[in-house]
């Protein structure tokens, strides 16, 4: 659950990340918000993928950041 929330700030900001969970219906998901479909006990990764096809994310951003970009490219490796 917390890469969930992890994606959804990465993707959409901290503050719309919440405001999107609370008032974005999503159709694939029964017309529930996506607060809605996890207290409900639909999987995260369920509810990411609806949201993603919704928002129109693209498929190279939907697994999340690069970490090793994030590290400035090495990969955490020393003397690459």
């Amino acid at each position: 659950m917390s890469h969930f929330w992890t994606l959804m700030r990465d993707e959409f900001g901290e503050a719309y990340a919440d405001s999107l969970a609370r008032g974005h219906v999503l159709g694939a998901l029964g017309n529930r918000t996506v607060r809605q479909a996890l207290d409900q006990g639909v999987p995260p990764r369920t509810v990411w993928e609806a949201l993603c096809e919704d928002m129109d994310v693209p498929e190279s951003r939907r697994l999340g950041r690069d970490n090793r970009e994030a590290r400035g490219g090495h990969g955490g490796q020393a003397g690459a």
